[in-house]
């Protein structure tokens, strides 16, 4: 979602720019530009840079607050929700999920010994220099230790091989227009 009007912060807000994920705080009655809202955050153009704000502070931006949906309610395998809340995040520069930009590299899912399950991902990111990655596998894991049946999330971050644009599916470069 794109809104191209400036928009006046009802409340001081916490957020963190992109791309380094440094955490600031954006003051009541500033105006920024809603790039996008995906992912349970809103993406803001805010003093000639882009920041990320918590769906939570939907209301500061005067816009709906974006819950997090629960993803023990999803019909579905262990490996059907963790594929399915991958899908829910998003590069916050980039209005595609992290599975359709191929930036997931392996997703394994091990039985323990407490009759749950591990999983162990590795990702990689668009640019190795992002800033945001930490940000990205944070809420990623916290994505994914919500599910129920999950009992340990790893998440190694690595750049060999290198990302590229063929590793996005054909529904990302769809909506990104290189098809």
């Amino acid at each position: 979602m794109i809104k191209n009007d400036s928009i006046e912060l009802r409340r001081d807000c916490d957020a963190l720019l992109i791309p380094s994920g440094v955490k600031i705080s954006i003051q009541k009655g500033t105006l920024v530009m809603i790039t996008q809202a995906l992912g349970s955050s809103y993406t803001v153009y805010v003093n000639g840079n882009l920041a990320r704000i918590a769906g939570k502070d939907g209301d500061a931006l005067n816009m709906v607050i974006l819950e997090e949906t629960d993803i023990n309610e999803f019909l579905g395998t262990t490996e059907e929700k963790v594929w399915e809340v991958m899908k829910q995040c998003f590069d916050p520069e980039i209005p595609v999920n992290i599975v359709d930009l191929g930036l997931v590299y392996e997703c394994n899912i091990v039985a323990d010994s407490n009759d749950k399950q591990q999983v162990m991902i590795k990702m990689t990111l668009t640019a190795a220099g992002c800033g945001m990655g930490p940000v990205l596998v944070a809420d990623l894991e916290q994505r994914i230790r919500a599910i129920s049946e999950i009992s340990d999330v790893k998440i190694e971050l690595v750049f060999d091989p290198p990302w590229e644009r063929s590793k996005m599916s054909d529904v990302a470069k769809l909506q990104l227009g290189m098809l």
